[in-house]
């Protein structure tokens, strides 16, 4: 068996140093690849570029390394390499790191993950990765730990642990201050991981502007204590694996009876 090839990616651009140190700790697992997109794009979900051409550069990495970067958006990144500007189909996806946790319901808005997942829609075993930089309050954020687990989980899967189908890994790290060894649980999604509301002001030239924040929830529901929130709540790195099969398949049978209900008169 040859050099197993890893794919990596992110939604914070080319340039970010999560996207570096997980290039590095990648590099020891496997051959490394990186297709990463020119800007931020955090918080594009899935967005996919159809409207107009796109681009796609050698660049020379911070660490000197060559990597691909594209004007295009992070599932853009993956598409581009899956359909025919990598060599060969790469052995895993790695989404990140993150400038940031995706946490609960807001995975839904994620580039990270939402990269990762268009690896899996291709049939690619994919993880995504944050980290918490928000209570990171040093001048350079510190994502070593992150890229160290990051590498252990992808030499797992690529020495022979079965990766579930269908499903994207998506991992949260948390900031630890401690030289405290980092400790795992497996967890669902919680719910809302942010408050949201809006700021509204006036630009010099009279006109309404609203800009759309938010703030990150600290309280955990007794109901989510299983919950990736709970989890990176009380230090732990949080591993929640994610179907991209949305069906609720526990109310297809009670709702087939809309079916003859709401048909076209006189079928």
């Amino acid at each position: 068996m040859g050099e197993r090839v890893i794919l990596v990616t992110n939604d914070d651009g080319v340039n970010a140093p999560g996207l570096l140190a997980l290039r590095q700790a990648l590099a020891e697992v496997g051959r490394v690849e990186v297709f990463a997109p020119e800007r931020n794009w955090s918080a594009a979900s899935r967005t996919r570029t159809f409207h107009k051409p796109l681009r796609v550069d050698e660049v020379r990495l911070l660490d000197g390394s060559l990597g691909h970067v594209t004007n295009g958006t992070p599932s853009d990144c993956v598409s581009l390499a899956l359909l025919g500007l990598l060599d060969e189909m790469p052995d895993l996806i790695v989404s990140g790191i993150n400038d940031g946790l995706n946490l609960g319901r807001d995975v839904s808005y994620s580039g990270t993950v939402s990269a990762a997942m268009e690896g899996v829609r291709a049939g690619v075993p994919a993880i995504a990765v944050s980290y918490d930089t928000v209570s990171d309050r040093t001048e350079a954020p510190d994502y070593a730990a992150a890229a160290a687990l990051s590498a252990r989980l992808a030499a797992f899967y690529l020495g022979g642990g079965e990766f579930p189908e269908g499903i994207v890994l998506n991992v949260n790290v948390p900031y630890l201050p401690s030289e405290r060894a980092l400790k795992v649980k497996v967890t669902r999604l919680g719910g809302e991981a942010y408050s949201n509301y809006l700021v509204t002001g006036k630009d010099p030239q009279g006109r309404n502007f609203y800009w759309i924040s938010g703030d990150p929830l600290t309280d955990v529901p007794p109901a989510e204590t299983d919950t990736d929130l709970a989890a990176i709540a009380e230090g732990f790195v949080s591993i929640t694996p994610i179907h991209l099969d949305m069906t609720e398949h526990s109310l297809l049978d009670g709702l087939r009876r809309l079916e003859s209900q709401i048909g076209a008169a006189g079928d």
